[in-house]
């Protein structure tokens, strides 16, 4: 058993878009309610229909996402363009904005709940953050790894790296345990590698997460017991 509390919660609307900070969020049979719910798709012949990712096109991340200020993921998210424009994403020249900035044709595309690893929850965990910093020399930004739940414990650096099925979290009122597909610990894409905006390429943390740690960082569960999770809230990991 150990302890610690949530020390940031971080939605991300459209999948490879930046996301947001929120102070609370909702955790149910969607896994964070509102998270990875849009999508882009590809509309380019020879992948017509693909999901677009950072990937493909790291120039994604110069475009955020968020539900508003009212922050209400049953409505869709408004996009923030590079310039600093906001777009509701219904309006009808969205479209043209992202194809014109992102240099490709594509389609919007929404569905209820995540689109990529199914109702799934991403968490990482602070002591992990600080020792791949203190390995690689240089501070790393948590936004890399687009988490939802990142937690302070008591645990050791890398513990969640041996987690198997059966692992439990509680967080606030919300039970969270490895189980079913794609969970236990999170093997990382290259998509870390990007910096938060999509500018600079670090691949040198790819390449060390590959070498130290079996290129995982993180640990992906699902929610078995809902409820609402607010920044600060107590857990216990079993």
């Amino acid at each position: 058993m150990a302890g610690g509390t949530v020390s940031e919660l971080t939605r991300w609307p459209v999948k490879s878009l930046r996301g947001e900070s929120v102070p609370a969020a909702r955790f149910d049979h969607r896994g964070m309610a509102g998270d990875r719910a849009y999508a882009l798709r590809d509309r380019r012949p020879t992948r017509e229909g693909n999901t677009l990712t950072v990937r493909q096109n790291p120039a994604m991340l110069s475009w955020g996402a968020a539900y508003g200020p009212v922050a209400d993921p049953a409505r869709p998210p408004q996009l923030h363009a590079p310039d600093g424009t906001t777009w509701e994403w219904d309006d009808p020249t969205l479209v043209d904005a992202l194809t014109g900035s992102l240099g490709l044709p594509l389609s919007l595309h929404a569905a209820d709940g995540q689109q990529d690893r199914g109702p799934t929850v991403l968490v990482t965990f602070e002591a992990s953050r600080v020792a791949l910093g203190e390995e690689l020399g240089a501070e790393v930004d948590l936004r890399r790894f687009r988490t939802n739940l990142h937690l302070d414990t008591d645990l050791p650096a890398f513990a969640e790296e041996r987690w198997e099925p059966g692992a439990t979290l509680t967080v606030g009122e919300v039970e969270l345990e490895v189980t079913g597909e794609n969970a236990g610990p999170c093997i990382r894409c290259a998509v870390p590698s990007w910096d938060a905006e999509g500018r600079e390429r670090w691949p040198a943390l790819q390449a060390h997460l590959i070498e130290r740690h079996e290129n995982k960082f993180g640990v992906i569960v699902r929610v078995t017991g809902p409820g609402d999770v607010r920044r600060g809230d107590p857990v216990a990991v079993r």
